[in-house]
């Protein structure tokens, strides 16, 4: 039985790259997407990808950050599957490689228990081009996985997890139920479930 369930949040629990948007806001869109899609394919480590791409945003007015963290588009079926796994007694966690700003924000709109992410740092209001945080390497979602396993007393076998990218390779390591949503080749590789449409929902039907 699953007591546990994971999250990615970018292209998982929400459309979009939140990076990506912030980086439209300083005509470095395309350059911030590049990067991000090679992370995300496992051809770039994600721990310097998050570096480059947060120095690219140095100067950016956090309000703005606030303003696009507050206004991101939800994956189609994002609330309807946390509010049902939650009524089968689950326990809803959102890992991000992205960032609190956006996490923290989505926390109750989307209904899940507790977000793990980054942080853009600011100073005087606006973006340093540093960042920090609980998801800053490529090992960094299994490693909190495990954390909580042991703390909740959940096994692998009663853990889900869903993502896209390079980067939850870590977390699928530690879980029986791995859903590549959306995904990179490299994930669907290592998954159990494929859903290849936008809709969060459909893997009510598979679980």
């Amino acid at each position: 039985m699953l007591k546990l369930a994971i999250f990615d949040f970018d292209s998982t629990l929400m459309d979009g790259e939140t990076i990506d948007f912030f980086a439209n806001e300083l005509g470095f869109g395309d350059e911030v997407a590049k990067i991000t899609e090679e992370a995300m394919s496992g051809r770039l480590d994600f721990f310097e990808s998050l570096q480059s791409r947060a120095t690219l945003l140095k100067g950016l007015d956090y309000s703005i950050v606030e303003k696009i963290s507050q206004n991101l588009p939800y994956m189609p079926g994002a609330i309807e599957t946390i509010s049902a796994l939650k009524k089968r007694g689950m326990t809803v966690i959102c890992f991000s490689g992205g960032f609190r700003s956006a996490t923290g924000y989505a926390k109750d709109i989307l209904g899940y228990d507790a977000d793990f992410a980054n942080v853009l740092h600011q100073k005087d209001g606006k973006l340093t081009g540093l960042v920090g945080g609980d998801m800053m390497f490529n090992y960094s979602k299994g490693d909190m996985l495990t954390r909580l396993q042991n703390i909740l007393g959940v096994s692998s076998e009663e853990t889900l997890v869903c993502g896209d990218g390079a980067n939850d390779l870590s977390m699928f390591a530690h879980a029986g139920t791995r859903i590549a949503f959306c995904a990179r080749d490299i994930l669907k590789k290592e998954a159990n479930i494929i859903i290849k449409e936008k809709d969060l929902s459909l893997l009510l039907k598979e679980i």
